[in-house]
Order: structure tokens, then C-alpha cells, then sequence
């Protein structure tokens, strides 16, 4: 039996569930790719997939909208693939275990991907049901936009006749999104040859227990990021104990997430053996201390661990001291909209391969130049070290309009469905909405979305009556868009 089948709106849980079925992490989007082609034929509709596996279906106007204006519904099929250290699902090749107690749905052991497998499914619910009227309707489904929008950016826009893009990308209830921020990844590089260790101790050090989270969306809530303070840790066990050698350091595994562990590995002069470890734990209390209230499971612990290699001291304090002074987490407030970050970067992913370190930022602005001036700190930092940066992914933001015909409508058919107010904001998250409106030249844009919390973590929730209102509300958006 299915395990969603007695929630509603249940056409809509039904195709949620069996996108779930399927595995689709970033840049393995196939088989959901195929699966929502095979929906489109089941329905009888013209669809197209291109080479990255976005795929667009068409629905012809019911009677009486022949004439208006077509809608683009919009949202993407992969998801960030994260699990508990315990959980043995392979999610390259799996599913996922879906749960519900009624009022929230998650999967077992792993990131739900409602972020934004849930958009999928309300729209093919929406191409599903001969009963709404509707516009002339073209289902857009992108592929990868958790790795920096790939699927977005290589999609040909050419044969779409939208004039409004309603993208079901958004994570808060009621909250209408207009503009957001735009972004780059950064990969850098540090050279460093490992050498034969000369009678040192090894040790592993782990900081784990932190909640992670979205980079974009979560930033603003001062969690730790286990890449920056584990070079913090480090850097100040260097000055503990002089002659710490780093054999390896790795932890984050997308760069648009808060990295929520990192394990490194370390060499010390035998006879300092027993500073380093009461450093380690002295700096565990130093850490929770300043993340309590934030990161309460912040845990900081070191073993003792058989090493053959590592850096030179001298190699190991230049990484080090690049990682201490590289910046992390909001970086300017914006003055427009009061709350929202306008400026920030993510140290998400790191590791120590046998040519030297790599490692990858998020860079996100609403503003462009700010965007620019992060950049070029990240490059001065990392070239005063001798390091490479290389750019890639960078995307578009989406500059408020001051006038929006499809702001007003979904604002009021939100209060139609739900008799409350809907309200306007920006993002710091970065949404395909930009991309397509640089493709498709005066397009009026909105993004909207049910409840979701903790995404991209594997305590990922969705509200099921959320999912329920935005549906509803989508629905009779349609219905008012004659």
C-alpha cells in the first residue's frame, strides 16, 4: 500500500510519491526525467525532453480561455541527497522511505527533496485534472538547479508562449516571492605534497552534531559551518602545539549547503600529544559556548589514528591560515526589505587530495557588485596563499518589478482560498525565476510554495495541509487568469 494514499490532495501525494520512488539527486535526474515523460504520454499531452533532461509538457486552454495568456508552472525535479551517518541507503540507486504521521511527510534516514519534487507533483496534478479550467498551460520541469542551475541555463526557451511563470519553488506558506539573489561557485586550490611522517603522533578530529542547511535560505540563522571551524580548530592548534602537520581535512558534500560535519586528520610531535588533546577539548567548550541557542549538538573530539603522511608545518599553517580568514555566513543585510540577507558566502565543500586542497564557495548578492567585491576577497585571500580560483555556475538575480499584473492576482486568490493575507518578500535563495526572465524578455514572474522546514537535511519536514492550500491556491489562480 502506498504510504501517502490517505492524504490530500491526493492526486497530488500520489505523484509525489512516485517521484519519490526514483532516485534523483543532482546531475542522476534519468529516470525522473523519463518518469514524468511517461505522465505526459499517459495524459495524451505534446511534451519534449531535451538532452539534460529538462522536460516541458503542454495543456491546450479549457473553453473559455482560449485567449488568455498562457502560464508557465514551473519547478525542478532534483533534489540535494543527504543522509544520517547510520543510513545505508545508497540514494544514487535507491528511493526513498517515505513517512507521514498526517500532518507532515519526511523520509527515513534522508533528505525528502521536497525541495522541489512537491512543485512536480502539483503540477502534474494540475495537467491530470480535466475538471479546472485553466489558461493555455506549459509545465516546465528543469533539471539541476541544486548544483547551480544547469538545467535553467541549458534549457531553449524558444518554443514557450508564457507571459507569467508561477515557479513553485518556495518554502514558506503565504510568502510570495519577487526577487532573489544571484550567485556563483568558486573553486579553489591550495598545492601541498604530503610527505613521510618522523615519529609524530596521529590523531583524527571530528566536528560533527551541527544542523547544516540550506546556504541561501538558512544563512541568516548563525549555524555553525563545519568546514570554516574546523580550520578555525586547526589553526588554533597549531599555535597550541607548533609542528602540527595535516595529513587530510574533508567534510561538505554540495557547495550550497552549511556543512554539517568535517573530519581531518593530524600529525603532532609525540611528546605534545597530550597538549593537542586538551586543547581539543578545550575548544569544544569554546564552540559550544558561542553556538548555544544555534548549533546545540556541536561536538568536538579527537582519537588517536595510525597516519603514514603528511603536510609540512609550513604548508599546513599557510592552508590553515587561508581558512581562517576566509569569510563565512551573511556578510550585508539588505535595506530594502528589512530581514533579508543581501550579501553572504558558504564554505561548502572541502577535501585534502594528494595534490593539495580543494575546496568550493558559494557566492550570493542581490546586489552585483557586492557579488563582484566577494569574489575578488575570496581571490586575494587565496592568491596571497599561492592558491587558484576558478568560477563557475554563475547565474542572474532577480531585480523586483515595481508593477506585476500576476503579483496582485495570486496575492488574491491566496485570500480567496485561505481568507488571509499573503505577503511580498525577496529571497536570498537563489530561484531559476532570474534565468528565465533574462530568456524570455518582459515575462511577470512570482514564486510560491507549501510549508517546508530543515531542507536539504536529513530532517527535512513537508506540511501536508500546506501542500494543500497552495494547490488549491494555484488552482484558482488559474481559474481567474481568463
Amino acid at each position: 500500500m502506498a504510504v501517502l494514499s490517505t492524504l490530500e490532495p491526493r492526486r497530488v501525494f500520489e505523484y509525489f510519491e512516485k517521484l519519490c520512488s526514483v532516485p534523483h539527486g543532482s546531475h542522476n535526474t534519468k529516470q525522473i526525467s523519463d518518469l514524468c515523460v511517461s505522465f505526459a504520454q499517459e495524459l495524451g499531452l505534446r511534451w519534449r525532453q531535451d538532452e539534460v533532461n529538462n522536460v516541458v509538457i503542454w495543456k491546450e486552454a479549457t473553453p473559455g480561455y482560449e485567449g488568455a495568456v498562457p502560464v508557465i508552472l514551473q519547478g525542478h525535479m532534483d533534489m540535494v541527497c543527504v543522509k544520517t551517518e547510520d543510513c545505508p541507503k545508497d540514494m544514487a540507486a535507491e528511493g526513498l522511505d517515505l513517512a507521514t504521521d498526517g500532518e507532515w511527510v519526511w523520509a527515513d534516514g534522508t533528505s525528502l527533496g521536497g525541495d522541489n519534487c512537491i512543485a512536480v507533483a502539483m503540477i502534474l496534478a494540475i495537467l491530470a485534472d480535466d475538471t479546472l479550467p485553466h489558461p493555455p498551460l506549459e509545465a516546465v520541469f528543469t533539471v539541476d538547479e541544486e548544483v547551480g542551475m544547469d538545467g535553467a541555463f541549458a534549457l531553449d526557451c524558444s518554443d514557450l508562449k508564457g507571459c507569467k511563470l508561477v515557479n513553485l519553488d518556495s518554502e514558506e506558506e503565504g510568502v510570495f516571492t519577487v526577487s532573489c539573489a544571484g550567485g556563483l561557485r568558486l573553486d579553489c586550490f591550495l598545492a601541498g605534497e604530503q610527505r613521510p611522517l618522523l615519529g609524530e603522533k596521529g590523531y583524527v578530529v571530528t566536528l560533527d552534531g551541527l544542523l547544516g542547511g540550506h546556504s541561501g535560505g538558512e544563512i541568516h540563522k548563525g549555524r555553525a559551518s563545519a568546514n570554516h571551524l574546523m580550520g578555525r580548530v586547526l589553526y588554533n592548534a597549531m599555535g597550541r602545539v607548533p609542528g602540527l602537520r595535516l595529513a587530510d581535512i574533508r567534510g561538505g558534500r554540495f557547495d550550497n549547503v552549511i556543512c554539517p560535519s568535517n573530519q581531518a586528520k593530524v600529525a603532532v610531535p609525540a611528546e605534545r600529544a597530550a597538549d593537542f588533546e586538551a586543547f581539543i577539548q578545550e575548544f569544544q567548550a569554546v564552540l559550544q559556548n558561542e553556538y548555544a541557542g544555534c548549533d546545540d549538538g556541536l561536538s568536538l573530539t579527537c582519537a588517536p589514528v595510525e597516519l603514514e603522511r603528511a603536510l609540512s608545518p609550513k604548508v599546513a599553517f599557510r592552508m590553515l591560515q587561508v581558512l581562517m580568514v576566509l569569510p563565512q555566513g551573511v556578510q550585508a543585510m539588505s535595506a530594502d526589505f528589512p530581514g533579508l540577507v543581501q550579501t553572504s558566502l558558504n564554505l561548502g565543500t572541502m577535501g585534502l587530495e594528494e595534490d593539495g586542497l580543494h575546496f568550493s564557495i558559494s557566492v550570493r548578492s542581490c546586489i552585483a557588485s557586492q557579488k563582484t567585491m566577494m569574489v575578488q576577497k575570496v581571490r586575494a585571500i587565496v592568491a596571497s596563499a599561492r592558491g587558484s580560483v576558478a568560477e563557475r555556475g554563475d547565474y542572474p538575480g532577480w531585480q523586483y518589478a515595481k508593477e506585476s499584473v500576476l503579483r496582485e492576482d495570486i496575492l488574491a486568490a491566496y485570500q480567496a482560498v485561505t481568507g488571509k493575507e499573503g505577503r511580498i518578500e525577496a529571497t536570498h535563495g537563489g530561484l531559476e525565476c532570474g534565468l528565465f526572465i533574462e530568456k524570455i524578455p518582459g515575462l511577470d514572474a512570482v514564486s510560491a510554495g507549501p510549508e517546508l522546514v530543515d531542507i536539504h537535511s536529513p530532517q527535512e519536514r513537508l506540511n501536508v495541509a500546506s501542500v494543500g492550500r497552495v494547490y488549491e491556491m494555484t488552482c484558482e489562480l488559474l481559474k481567474r487568469s481568463r
